[in-house]
């Protein structure tokens, strides 16, 4: 995302905890920078990251945070940011990392309209697919939504393949059947023949971060106080799935997990 955002001719600053980036700090990536931009692990690294860099920004920047985080907690970040005079924007993705390679990301954005449209510029370099789909926090909550529906239903296409396995059926063929089919999703297409199939299971997406989502999902669901009895039941099984798995482990090795269960 960075390289392109380069590549478009944005003047660019940016920094790590990994040590990569061209600057020292947080704090002098964002120094007199228009936009400062957070891609991070969750919210707590967001709140920290950000009110380091918040006094260094210019006049008139405006922070875009593309991680996944709780919308409540992004609204509470948003508060603190406006008494300085520093709006937010939350921006988080999808599409993997091709789409972020390929610059065609689907980028949900929630914020004040007029924030927004002032950093489209900036987003349209990263993705060719963007939605402002309401005030700040809703871009994280529907990310939060969109990848619970993305955790469901990579459990249910691996109990699926698991069970045509068991019966006898060909794995390639069931997947080439299933999209064609109304069973068609993101783990029939990509997951299973790209992950699953070759062994790898490195998509690049770690079994913790998609729990985390599905845990965020979760609790807004419940601050709503709306029943959500299967999103329960999903959490559940990730949470087992990352108990068991090993520190680090890829989301598509949820396919271990479960394989495991039917062994005991």
């Amino acid at each position: 995302m960075a390289a392109n955002l380069e590549k478009a001719g944005f003047a660019l600053r940016s920094y790590d905890l990994n040590g990569s980036g061209n600057c020292k700090s947080g704090a002098e990536a964002a120094e007199g920078a228009d936009v400062l931009v957070t891609m991070l692990p969750d919210g707590k690294a967001v709140r920290k990251a950000v009110l380091a860099a918040a006094a260094k920004l210019k006049k008139g920047a405006i922070v875009v945070d593309m991680s996944s985080c709780d919308p409540l907690d992004t609204r509470e970040l948003a508060m603190k940011l406006s008494e300085r005079g520093i709006p937010l924007v939350d921006a988080p993705v999808s599409g993997a990392k091709t789409g972020a390679r390929d610059a065609r990301l689907c980028i949900m954005a929630g914020g004040d309209k007029r924030s927004f449209d002032e950093v489209r510029p900036l987003l349209e370099k990263l993705g060719d697919k963007i939605f402002h789909v309401g005030p700040v926090g809703a871009g994280h909550a529907i990310k939060a939504l969109n990848n619970y529906i993305g955790a469901s239903g990579t459990i249910a296409a691996f109990e699926a393949l698991l069970i045509g396995r068991a019966f006898g059926l060909d794995a390639a063929l069931m997947v080439e059947v299933f999209n064609a089919s109304t069973g068609c999703n993101s783990t029939t297409q990509r997951k299973i023949p790209q992950q699953v199939l070759t062994k790898q299971f490195a998509s690049g997406f770690s079994a913790a971060l998609m729990t985390k989502d599905v845990g965020i999902a979760a609790r807004l669901a419940h601050s709503k106080r709306v029943p959500a009895k299967y999103l329960g039941t999903t959490l559940k099984i990730w949470k087992a799935a990352l108990a068991n798995l090993p520190k680090g482990a890829d989301h598509t090795e949820m396919y271990k997990y479960l394989e495991s269960t039917r062994r005991t």
